[in-house]
């Protein structure tokens, strides 16, 4: 059934998270919520671009009236819909709707090139995988629900992009690893690199475009124009990366460059044949990536070895040497989530560390309580990088231990506003205290750092009653983690062994 919002003026926030979750609901059943995402985006995109285009047909005939041309229209529109491939022609589709649908969806990314690849690659014809009867109350559920600027502000549409994320994550469980990063997390992150106005932004790993679009948000906030950003991605899955250009896109965002391909062996922001450079490089990468092409970076032509190839099934370090790489010179910082294992691992990752603390370029360790994620229950860090840091911090690290700082939520715990304030106010500060707000953070010498082997355990340098509970925890979710994935590993083996004849 369709809530009937069309027509009454300015939606409140409640009413358009309200519709839009209903849309979702309208899939219950045939289609896996985990799967939610590929199916209610593109639809909302594309009742988006339709109303839109209604708004700006009815400036343009207020404006020059019976003298309106196509080519004086053409101008008010950002995105051109061709003829009978409006979201009414669709709607109004009385069989077969999945194939009229697929169909407009291709030609308004053929007629629009800054679309490509923004639907994602759904078969909406497949009535097996999508019956007709779930698309239509899909459509039935939009159809109610008005997108063009009387309706919804910016802000309004874009808040209600991110709670449906945030509503498809506790949907996915641990799958929602691979597109949605804790808004608090990122809103951390982004509050320690403080991007300006002016800056260029990357993410090499931006799932659904979250962090770049909280760089939009904070430089906003500040007084700044965002407009003045560069804003770059890169996502290897094409449903994510479809669905950070919309993200961007219902936030207001026109200039940014979302690309799709694979980060280690097809690095597609470039400058030239180089790596493109950035001032703030920012991302959430997938933890512990095998299999992640360690093969072609024994002569990688982009330069991204630093130190040394990380280990062929832990591509943990990869991520770090690629962004450390992309750094401006200068003004350059990195921020990068990752799980506790990159402080102390040793092998080839020890040779890694060692380098980037000795090369100065590891400004901070921050470590987050545990159960934050939805795609792992270890606790993880903040690595923060500098090109070249603060003179007051040349030849140190400083250590925050953040690890008490958590707050009980339904599938996982979140950082409150205070808790995001008072760690990115101890960055800032960079002095020792231990124990103020929950917070133990400390300014250490390499030399003491070189001292304990270049571990970077954050218990070695900030003692705490929390250290050895924190610890255990550590462990034993490591442990649980590592049962899980013996256990995987054990069914694809048994699933190898039957289909080559073999009794497992």
């Amino acid at each position: 059934m369709a809530l009937i919002l069309a027509g009454t003026g300015q939606l409140t926030q409640r009413q358009l998270e309200s519709a839009l979750l209903s849309a979702a609901n309208a899939l219950r059943g045939p289609v896996d919520p985990g799967d939610y995402k590929a199916y209610v985006f593109p639809v909302m995109f594309f009742k988006w671009i339709s109303d839109n285009w209604d708004y700006h047909h009815a400036e343009a005939v207020k404006d020059f009236g019976d003298n309106l041309t196509d080519e004086i229209e053409a101008d008010y529109h950002p995105f051109a819909i061709p003829d009978g491939c409006h979201w009414d022609d669709v709607f109004e589709t009385p069989v077969n709707v999945g194939s009229k649908l697929a169909t407009c969806l291709q030609r308004i990314q053929q007629a629009n090139p800054s679309l490509a690849g923004i639907f994602g690659d759904v078969n909406w014809a497949n009535k097996d995988r999508l019956p007709e009867s779930a698309l239509v109350a899909l459509l039935d559920t939009f159809q109610g629900v008005q997108l063009d600027p009387d309706s919804v502000t910016g802000d309004m549409l874009g808040a209600a992009y991110e709670y449906l994320l945030r509503e498809f994550a506790e949907a996915s469980g641990k799958k929602a690893g691979e597109f949605f990063t804790p808004r608090a997390v990122v809103h951390l992150l982004v509050k320690i690199l403080d991007p300006q106005p002016g800056e260029s932004v990357a993410d090499p790993a931006c799932g659904s475009g979250g962090m770049l679009v909280e760089t939009v948000m904070a430089v906003r906030d500040a007084g700044g124009d965002p407009r003045t950003l560069s804003l770059h991605g890169q996502e290897v899955n094409l449903t994510t990366a479809a669905i950070a250009k919309m993200n961007l896109y219902l936030h207001g965002l026109e200039d940014f460059k979302i690309v799709r391909g694979d980060t280690f062996r097809e690095p597609k922001l470039l400058d030239g044949a180089a790596l493109q450079k950035f001032d703030v490089v920012i991302a959430n990468p997938p933890f512990s990536l095998q299999n992640w092409g360690a093969e072609t970076w024994t002569k990688d032509p982009y330069s991204r070895v630093i130190c040394d190839v990380p280990p062929a099934k832990n591509g943990d370090y990869a991520w770090i040497q690629h962004m450390v790489a992309t750094m401006t010179e200068g003004t350059g910082r990195v921020g990068v989530v990752m799980s506790n294992g990159v402080l102390f691992r040793g092998g080839k990752e020890a040779v890694i560390r060692e380098c980037l603390v000795k090369r100065d370029l590891l400004e901070a360790v921050i470590g987050l309580a545990p159960n934050l994620f939805y795609s792992t229950a270890i606790p993880v860090c903040l690595l923060i990088f500098r090109s070249s840091k603060p003179i007051d911090r040349k030849g140190k690290i400083l250590f925050i231990d953040a690890s008490t700082r958590i707050q009980a939520g339904k599938n996982q715990g979140t950082l409150s506003d205070d808790d995001v304030n008072d760690i990115s106010t101890a960055y800032r500060q960079g002095s020792n205290d231990n124990g103020r707000h929950g917070l133990g953070s400390r300014m250490v010498d390499i030399e003491e750092v070189a001292v304990n082997g270049f571990d970077l355990n954050i218990g070695r340098y900030i003692a705490s009653e929390h250290t050895s509970e924190v610890n255990v925890e550590v462990a034993l979710a490591a442990y649980r983690e590592a049962r899980t994935r013996l256990a995987e590993l054990d069914a694809i083996l048994e699933s190898k062994l039957k289909a080559a004849g073999f009794d497992a």
